[in-house]
């Protein structure tokens, strides 16, 4: 039972406090120049998201008149009237950033982007014929009047609304006024580069239709014109009792992009009859409207971080060593993990053991079967290809792909499709719940019977995210492990009850009672004056029963270091209640992604990892999989990883007691970087193997080597 008094920040104001965390990170000048634009195109697409699933979820249920559940947290009334606030303030200093903080740098590096006016006679001549050439054939002028209505515009796509008075008079003497619409295709780059002698110059695509708005509609003339983009509920409402499960997916995502508008975007000077007319044809309220500067869409700063040329005003590169530091001089990945237990931290490590692990299941002959979970995996993921070559080998392939992966509905229904057709079974998520653990088996049979292999992790089967997301795995072939493994599969696969796990904790059945009763442990400790402690990090601190224990743990005198990369709703330093809680929040180079719990235990320590947050919807509505990690070398390395997080002084930031987060202190220290410091510990781990093993292990080819 939570007390109605908890404290407890909303999880809406933490996130936005997490995202302007993010922001910050574009504002700072030590960092490089692309690097800043970087972080801001996330800015902006994260805010996207936050409109599309969480703003419009507060208005449904401020529409509903639905009350919150919790009475120690915000009614929708009221935390609607704060978001908009926050949101509007923090649109501002988006632009802030970009007008005030990094254009005069970009300035200073001779890159520009240039509206028409500013351009020269070669760079005009240039966009005109970039316009007649690839624009024109693309672009789609619709009129919006009496027997054309205004289009159905899809989510977050960038438009101008036009203002067109007929050139000719109509039978009361009058020109015509009326209004079109024109789509800026995003099939299409959203920069151009210009010709230019000195520095790089660019422009964008509205730029040059805005420009060219009369050569596509000859019979008018162009009374104003502006850039507008909406943003629409996206959130899918799924019926998971329909007989065709994929086809009821495939449907709500045609009803994600007719969602209601819930922001609409706005240049500045927008032209006052524009306006108007946006506003009646979207039935948008004032409080939604925001109005900027320009450019909307900050998105696209992106790929523009990503230009050639530019590579020496973006980060380091961290180049993961290969192999992971556990299977150097290793040839056969099955014969290491029977050695022992590896473990590997990526991106510091390369992803590319997960990869063979399943490839060199595919193609082994004792082989029988490999089970998996995929929750996110990449555009053009290798280990679908190896999946779908382990089924053709004739191989027993089962798949858990999740169909309810938000935004990756699409992706995960063609490869879902793909896996069937070549003879995987493929089970697309269980009713009521999301599969969000992260898990693969590989059965084979082996001399002395069945041995079951494991790769077990904190994040996605996914090659591209892995780059920059920091997330760790665990390669064991441990009987108990294997056991429960097994019995986890049943349970998703089929009608299996939930077993009593030997070594896994799994939601939604025993995860929350496990670390309920693990902090309680801790509590209990501290005050029989035994060594205690709670060490966690998490993507999201959220909920109240967690956070609740965690207060009563304070107060008994355990001492609770918590790493908390985005939300955080306990709020930490509070006298009597959190005192003896620390929260700080990593935003860097990489996006911490890894979840970690440790228990100092009476004295002896133990450590989990997997892929929950402490969140209602990870403890309560999703697969999930925490393990421990039992092998003591690995532990180790494992409290020194978390050891490494509480040390970090240049991207860390403490929770203060009044939410908001300030750098921590390090005056009279050198700067530490987390991410820096496992990057070069990998690297000198590596040089270390190559100087003792010799320099000639045995590494599978996998791809061929590049021209010299």
């Amino acid at each position: 039972m939570v007390e109605k008094n908890l404290p407890y920040y909303n999880r809406e104001l933490s996130w936005m406090d997490f995202n302007a965390r993010v922001l910050e990170e574009a504002f700072k000048k030590e960092n490089p120049l692309m690097e800043r634009l970087r972080f801001l195109a996330i800015t902006g697409s994260n805010l996207d998201e936050f409109f599309m699933v969480r703003v419009a979820g507060v208005k449904a249920q401020v529409n509903s008149g639905y009350k919150g559940k919790e009475s120690f947290d915000l009614s929708p009334e009221v935390l609607l009237k704060q978001l908009e606030e926050k949101t509007h303030h923090f649109m501002e200093r988006q632009y802030s950033c970009l007008h005030r903080s990094i254009a005069p740098v970009m300035a200073k590096h001779g890159i520009r982007f240039l509206s028409c006016e500013e351009m020269n006679e070669s760079q005009r001549e240039y966009i005109s014929e970039y316009f007649h050439k690839v624009l024109f054939p693309v672009l789609t002028p619709l009129a919006v009047d009496g027997s054309r209505p205004f289009p159905m515009l899809a989510n977050k796509s960038l438009n101008i609304a036009v203002s067109l008075r007929g050139k000719e008079k109509g039978k009361k003497g009058e020109r015509e006024k009326c209004f079109a619409i024109v789509q800026v295709p995003s099939i299409l780059p959203r920069f151009l580069e210009l010709p230019e002698e000195n520095g790089r110059s660019f422009t964008l695509l509205e730029e040059i239709i805005s420009e060219k708005l009369s050569e596509l509609f000859e019979l008018h003339d162009i009374k104003a014109a502006c850039p507008f983009r909406i943003t629409r509920d996206s959130d899918l409402e799924i019926d998971e009792e329909a007989e065709d499960f994929m086809s009821e997916v495939k449907k709500s995502i045609k009803r994600r992009s007719r969602g209601r508008p819930v922001r609409l975007e706005l240049l500045q000077k927008c032209d006052k009859d524009l306006r108007g007319f946006l506003i009646d044809m979207l039935k948008i309220k004032k409080s939604e409207i925001y109005e900027v500067p320009g450019p909307l869409d900050l998105t696209f700063f992106s790929k523009f971080a990503g230009i050639s040329g530019c590579e020496g005003l973006c980060f380091k590169p961290i180049r993961p060593v290969t192999p992971a530091c556990d299977f150097w001089g290793e040839e056969d990945i099955f014969a290491a993990i029977r050695k022992k237990d590896r473990l590997v931290h990526h991106p510091y490590e390369s992803f590319d053991c997960v990869v063979q692990f399943i490839e060199q299941a595919a193609v082994d002959a004792n082989v029988l079967a490999i089970k998996q979970t995929l929750y996110r995996v990449s555009g053009n993921s290798p280990i679908i290809a190896a999946l779908i070559k382990a089924a053709e080998n004739g191989k027993q392939v089962t798949v858990l792909v999740e169909l309810k992966a938000r935004f990756d509905e699409e992706n995960n229904i063609n490869w879902a499709q793909k896996l069937e057709k070549a003879g995987c079974h493929v089970i697309y998520g269980l009713h009521g719940l999301k599969t969000h653990c992260k898990i693969a088996l590989v059965v084979r049979n082996e001399e002395d019977g069945i041995r079951r292999y494991l790769h077990l992790g904190t994040g996605n089967y996914n090659d591209s995210t892995a780059r920059i997301y920091t997330d760790i795995g665990l390669f064991t072939c441990s009987s108990q492990y294997g056991a429960d493994a097994s019995s986890l599969f049943n349970v998703i696969t089929g009608y299996s009850r939930p077993p009593q796990y030997r070594r896994f904790v799994v939601a939604p059945h025993g995860m929350r009672s496990f670390f309920c009763q693990r902090i309680k442990a801790e509590t209990e400790n501290a005050r029989k004056g035994l060594p205690c402690g709670i060490t966690a990090k998490v993507n999201s601190l959220v909920d109240p029963e967690i956070i609740s224990l965690l207060y009563e743990a304070s107060q008994a005198g355990v001492p609770v270091h918590l790493v908390v990369r985005g939300i955080c709703c306990l709020i930490p330093g509070l006298a009597e209640i959190s005192e003896n809680i620390t929260v700080i929040s990593i935003v860097g180079q990489l996006l911490e992604h890894s979840r970690i719990f440790r228990f100092e235990n009476g004295g002896d320590p133990q450590i989990y990892m997997g892929s929950a947050d402490w969140m209602p919807r990870n403890l309560d509505r999703r697969i999930e999989l925490v393990f421990p990690i039992e092998d003591e070398d690995l532990k180790a390395r494992a409290f020194q990883i978390l050891d490494t997080f509480r040390q970090d002084n240049t991207n860390a930031r403490l929770m203060q007691p009044d939410t908001s987060y300030l750098h921590v202190d390090r005056r009279g220290k050198k700067a530490f970087s987390s991410q820096l410091t496992f990057y070069r510990r990998a690297q000198e781990r590596m040089a270390q193997l190559k100087k003792t093993n010799g320099d000639s292990p045995l590494i599978p080819i996998h791809s061929a080597p590049e021209n010299k």
